[in-house]
């Protein structure tokens, strides 16, 4: 495969009507119609993973697997749902706040387990207790959210979209989502009786 070459995050590729029936023509094998892809959407897939990674190379990396996850799932690909780019561009926005989240929680554990008294054995039954209380504690808290809450959250902290996104894919004005966002973290906080 050639070098990547990065492009601007939002410029769509020449001939983005066409990326949908060559995404069909790859469902279906067509070798010659992925290298077309692979040739329009390999820029913008890189941009998208460096403005989100800030690291070349691990962007380089999620953008080298994001179009191998392409060439495996073309035929999930629903142009009702949306256009070809914007489905492509999806798989790497999230690719990339994936590796993002797990260098994040790589660099959460590797600290505390430093952090921890070297005298006291680590119990991992325990750690695993409590992970999972916290886990149901998430679920039980997030339920008691109204619907709007919850969906303008699950994108904004699982998801990964900024406010802005999060207001286009809702189709709602930024200032509604910045609300929502904010009473539904406060519920969250007073549910799992976090402090202010």
């Amino acid at each position: 495969m050639p070098a990547l070459r990065s492009v601007p995050a939002g410029e769509p590729p020449e001939g983005a009507d066409a990326l949908g029936q060559l995404l069909n023509r790859s469902a279906r094998g067509d070798v010659a119609a992925f290298e077309r892809i692979y040739d329009e959407v390999a820029g913008a897939v890189l941009g998208v993973a460096i403005r989100v990674i800030r690291n070349r190379a691990q962007a380089e990396e999620v953008a080298q697997d994001v179009l191998v996850e392409v060439w495996r799932s073309a035929s999930r690909y629903v142009p009702e749902r949306g256009s070809a780019i914007g489905w492509i561009m999806t798989i790497a926005h999230r690719r990339a706040v994936d590796r993002v989240r797990q260098a994040q929680a790589d660099g959460d554990r590797a600290e505390k387990v430093a952090r921890r008294d070297d005298a006291r054995p680590y119990d991992e039954v325990a750690d695993a207790v409590e992970t999972s209380f916290e886990r149901e504690q998430v679920q039980r808290c997030l339920g008691n959210l109204t619907d709007l809450q919850r969906e303008s959250v699950a994108l904004a902290y699982y998801e990964g979209y900024t406010y802005r996104e999060v207001a286009q894919l809702l189709q709602t004005p930024l200032g509604t989502v910045k609300t929502r966002l904010r009473d539904g973290l406060i519920r969250l906080r007073d549910c799992m009786g976090l402090g202010r």
